[in-house]
């Protein structure tokens, strides 16, 4: 009997780790098929002219350079105004905020807020920020819109990484005498930030191809110079690759395929350097 118990629970065992690798499997392999696909289709494309130069012929000739710049601009941008809000939300929630109404109210407007179309924040930012605060179509108005965007995002992954901190770091700092304030800025911060940092990555990352929301605040298909300040219009990988892709009669496929693959590039860019902070503040700790 408890030669087959043990066969028995092999056989789970087994029969679990194959389902979940095949799991793992089909999660990955279209990730991998999208990637290597994009770099087949547009590595041909890819140049230091592509580049660096500006575009022209209505992106059949020339580079992209204008809306890369635009793109690290709106990113840059979006991660300024949504990180610093959606932390300070996180900490409110997780470590003062008391289970009542109110608290349920806007744990339930961040469910929702995460679930509203891009073209909606769109059009929100046209009227809130272009039109109402007279920002204008801009790069300004378009990071505005982005952030409001990520902002459910940024709270969410915030408040679960403070969290994780365990309860024993905060009771020991409070029973020295150090004030709740000073505990989460010197203890659960410190702990929590590699997670903070994941989650503004993915929300930047969403942000960065995002086309509803800057198509209506101030996103150009081309320009004849990169914005000079932050209420100049801008050009951005997502819009350029929709125009191109879309309104622009006999565009070599190779073009469309280099401007997804730059695209790619940027998002991966930003991935890769929200994973190396990840390992320095670990290996600090």
């Amino acid at each position: 009997m408890a030669h087959s118990s043990a066969m028995s629970r092999q056989i789970s065992q087994r029969t679990a780790f194959a389902l979940l690798t095949a799991a793992a499997v089909i999660t990955v392999a279209p990730v991998m098929f999208i990637i290597v696909y994009t770099i087949i289709m547009g590595g041909g494309a890819l140049s230091w002219d592509f580049i660096t130069q500006f575009p022209s012929q209505a992106g059949k000739a020339g580079g992209i350079w204008p809306a890369i710049v635009g793109t690290f601009y709106l990113m840059l941008g979006t991660l300024l105004f949504a990180l610093p809000v959606g932390v300070l939300a996180g900490i409110y929630l997780t470590e003062y905020a008391r289970d009542n109404w109110l608290t349920r109210l806007i744990n339930l407007a961040i469910v929702n807020l995460s679930g509203v179309p891009s073209i909606v924040f769109g059009l929100f930012g046209l009227s809130m920020f272009a039109l109402f605060f007279k920002f204008g179509l801009s790069l300004l108005s378009a990071s505005l819109t982005l952030a409001a965007q990520a902002l459910a995002m940024v709270i969410t992954t915030s408040r679960e990484a403070i969290l994780a901190v365990p309860r024993e770091y905060r009771e020991g700092s409070l029973a020295i005498g150090v004030t709740k304030w000073q505990t989460i800025k010197h203890i659960v911060l410190p702990q929590a930030f590699p997670g903070i940092i994941t989650g503004a990555v993915l929300a930047i990352s969403r942000a960065a191809g995002e086309t509803a929301p800057i198509l209506v605040v101030g996103a150009a298909f081309l320009m004849p110079k990169l914005p000079q300040s932050p209420f100049d219009q801008f050009m951005a990988l997502p819009y350029h690759l929709y125009t191109v892709a879309a309104h622009v009669p006999n565009m070599p496929k190779e073009t469309v395929w280099g401007v997804a693959l730059m695209l790619l590039i940027v998002v991966l860019s930003f991935d890769i350097l929200a994973a190396v902070i990840r390992i320095k503040t670990r290996q600090g700790r």
